[in-house]
């Protein structure tokens, strides 16, 4: 296979579209195993020959499981998928799909959730996802909220930091809008600093291309304002974690052509009381028996082991699952169905790749819906006050280490990702758990200088 065989399906020729806009230059963007974006800067009368041939990247520079040894891998730009930059007009970003020796590199997110398209297209299904981002504004070098007179214990949905942060709020919503994503809310979240923006939901690689650049977005639009934009999972301590709960439904056909939520339905089962067909059932239950392997990718640093299961916030919730359970309309629980066809997964973190996330997400439901696999009873109650009273609830993992032997273990949601990349991303990832194992604190010198 040659790299124009791997050309993209694509109505849109680069250089004719950026000459009609006046673009200067593109972005050829892709994001690595660890959720870092990468990107090469192309000018305009180079970007046809990109097109056809794709941008050269050392993969082991670029963050991948590649040595120096390998050849370049050539990121082929997605015409499609292509970004003006709204605040900064003569440029455009395009995420691509990396190759690597004249085929789709295999440990690539965004070729890995392709995959899962593709298998789900495969079944007749095709999934639109929805995304709540929570981040907080910190000052530059993120040791504390950068509004300093937010302070309520309770600063959720606060009025006056709206008007204090609007600048910032006002000018990513104008260029979502200005994008055609329809920003239809922002808010103030439970954390002192957090915030979260929400648009229109979308066919699930669309969804995650605008996933992250928004997350490309508002870090810059943060850092003119003298502020830093975090996704850290839990940035500051007392203080809720930034999560991005993902709301997922299937459907008959993709973008215009899709008619029928094929996850709406009724039925005397507690999936078809809450509003969920049998499919949808069966992708809940899948989502259910993967919980624990799938925790990692969502859940993916250090630091992301410090929000779920956690201990009470400062506003008195975490807001993030300790255990593997669902329910109806009721935040407390891993899954929550609320009605309308769809689920949200309430355990991704800020920190999770934005294809990553939605690539485990289908690779664990489909496994449900190919197995038929019976979610169990729902439980419609507190699972903070009452979760002792759910006695075979399995618990998330405890940290990353325990999060990336439970994914190694899960061999059907491993082989369904791809063994290629599920040993890249355990490889790299166990060597981070190990710098961080490595590192000595000041509690380590607290606690045991004089033991």
């Amino acid at each position: 296979m040659t790299t124009d065989q791997l050309v993209q399906d694509s109505q849109i020729n680069l250089h004719d579209w950026g000459q009609e806009r006046g673009i200067k230059y593109f972005m050829v963007n892709f994001t690595d195993i660890l959720g870092t974006q990468r990107t090469k800067l192309v000018p305009i009368r180079a970007i046809g020959r990109m097109q056809e041939n794709g941008a050269g990247f050392a993969g082991f520079a670029g963050g991948m499981d590649y040595t120096p040894s390998h050849p370049d891998m050539l990121v082929m730009p997605d015409a499609d998928a292509v970004v003006q930059l709204p605040w900064q007009p003569d440029m455009a970003w395009v995420p691509g799909n990396p190759v690597m020796k004249n085929e789709y590199s295999a440990q690539a997110p965004r070729n890995v959730l392709r995959k899962q398209i593709a298998d789900a297209a495969e079944m007749g299904l095709h999934f639109k996802i929805g995304v709540e981002p929570e981040f907080s504004l910190l000052n530059c070098d993120g040791t504390a909220v950068g509004d300093t007179l937010d302070t309520r214990r309770k600063p959720c949905y606060d009025q006056q930091a709206m008007m204090r942060n609007y600048h910032i709020i006002r000018e990513t919503s104008d260029y979502m809008h200005e994008l055609g994503w329809g920003c239809y809310q922002s808010d103030h979240e439970d954390a002192n600093g957090q915030w979260e923006m929400n648009w229109d939901f979308d066919d699930v690689l669309t969804m995650a291309d605008q996933l992250s650049f928004f997350k490309f977005m508002i870090k810059y639009v943060a850092e003119k304002h003298g502020m830093r934009a975090s996704f850290m999972p839990k940035p500051l301590p007392g203080l809720t974690g930034n999560g991005l709960h993902a709301h997922i439904s299937a459907w008959d056909g993709m973008g215009e052509d899709a008619k029928t939520n094929l996850f709406a339905g009724e039925g005397d089962t507690p999936a078809g009381r809450h509003g969920l067909s049998e499919l949808g059932g069966h992708f809940l239950g899948g989502i259910l028996k993967h919980g624990s392997g799938m925790t990692v990718i969502c859940c993916p640093t250090v630091n992301s082991y410090k929000r779920i299961g956690a201990a009470s916030t400062a506003s008195g919730a975490t807001w993030a699952p300790n255990s593997i359970t669902w329910a109806g309309d009721n935040r407390t629980h891993l899954v929550r169905v609320p009605g309308g066809g769809r689920m949200e997964l309430r355990l991704p973190d800020g920190a999770t790749n934005p294809y990553l996330m939605p690539a485990v997400i289908m690779a664990a439901g489909l496994s449900g819906v190919r197995n038929k696999v019976d979610p169990g009873e729902s439980h419609d109650m507190d699972q903070v006050i009452d979760e002792s009273k759910v006695k075979d609830a399995a618990q998330l993992p405890q940290n990353m280490w325990e999060g990336l032997r439970t994914f190694e273990s899960d061999t059907e949601l491993t082989k369904s990702m791809g063994d290629e990349f599920a040993k890249g991303f355990v490889k790299l990832k166990q060597k981070e758990w190990n710098d961080y194992a490595m590192h000595f604190t000041q509690w380590e010198r607290d606690h045991t200088l004089d033991i």
